[in-house]
């Protein structure tokens, strides 16, 4: 078992809370709790990571680690904010501070997002175990991974035309006789068997299409960045543009144009334009390395010749 990271709740602040909001007693260590519930339904998904998809361990422990350091943030606003104004129901209708009141709500509707965005991350960390998740071009096992739920997807559209095979034969029980080696519970055989809107049964041929499109769509990328990946990281200085370094960044996969100094606004204009964005970690304005990311470049230094050329004349 992966060791799992837990953060401090404020237990006083908890009861507080509570004490604002009703008349029950509070449960002590019922915050602390219920928070690390959570937290453990995240860290019982990378323990399985840990098992299927080690090559994800170190990204899944990363991520867990921040969803339980920021959850614990979230409760403790969240207590601080409950205890901040008491229920009218609490201390009665006189002198109640409506402003006060007003402004926790505005409080408690921004930490609603919050909490939304917690669901969110945690959501994945699921997806590094489903393989839902995106995969970024600059990961280090991308053609991995891209393999993986190439492989997934493919095995998925086998299925799917198997289901349909079987339960579309005259004699239902040799059909589900089919379904059940390949793994499919009663309780889903009879889901597939009942009729759509449509009257359809089994797996409906749009399911088909739209999974042979995403097989079409890996397959496209993975050859795309296998292609990338064979070249080599190349570095060259701009003609004409003394302190212009463009960078093709094999490791990272992204194209990168390096400035002696910060760029004039109308120059970041340009570049922000051409869907380059600035990245303090590397010290460059950069974007994802395609061949539209070098046409791209191309434009952009076109264009910044031609506004300091301007400039000069003028």
């Amino acid at each position: 078992m992966i060791e799992r990271k837990y953060f401090h709740i404020n237990e006083g602040m908890a009861r507080a809370a509570k004490n604002a909001n009703s008349f029950s007693d509070y449960a002590e260590g019922s915050a602390t709790a219920e928070y690390r519930a959570y937290v453990d339904r995240v860290y019982d998904v990378v323990d399985k990571i840990a098992e299927e998809k080690p090559n994800l361990l170190e990204r899944a422990t990363g991520k867990a680690e921040r969803y339980s350091r920021k959850l614990a943030e979230y409760y403790n606003d969240y207590y601080r904010n409950e205890a901040s104004c008491p229920s009218i129901l609490i201390s009665g209708g006189s002198n109640f501070p409506t402003r006060k009141k007003e402004k926790q709500n505005s409080r408690r509707d921004t930490l609603h997002k919050e909490w939304q965005y917690l669901e969110g991350y945690a959501q994945k960390i699921t997806h590094l175990l489903t393989m839902e998740q995106p995969i970024l071009s600059s990961d280090e096992n991308a053609i991995e991974l891209l393999e993986e739920k190439l492989e997934s997807l493919t095995d998925m559209q086998e299925r799917m035309k198997a289901a349909n095979k079987a339960i579309r034969l005259k004699d239902t029980e040799k059909g589900d006789e089919q379904l059940r080696s390949m793994g499919y519970s009663d309780e889903e055989i009879k889901k597939l068997r009942e009729p759509d809107f449509c009257g359809r049964v089994g797996y409906p041929d749009y399911a088909l299409t739209n999974n042979n499109a995403n097989i079409k769509r890996v397959k496209g990328r993975l050859e795309n960045l296998k292609k990338e990946k064979s070249r080599e990281t190349s570095e060259n200085e701009v003609a004409d543009l003394p302190g212009l370094t463009v960078k093709e960044n094999v490791e990272e996969m992204r194209l990168q144009l390096f400035f002696e100094g910060k760029p004039e606004p109308e120059v970041r204009d340009i570049l922000k334009r051409q869907a380059f964005k600035w990245s303090p970690r590397n010290g460059c304005w950069q974007r994802q390395l395609t061949n539209n990311a070098r046409w791209a470049a191309k434009q952009a230094i076109e264009e910044i010749k031609k506004l300091q050329g301007g400039q000069e004349n003028g």
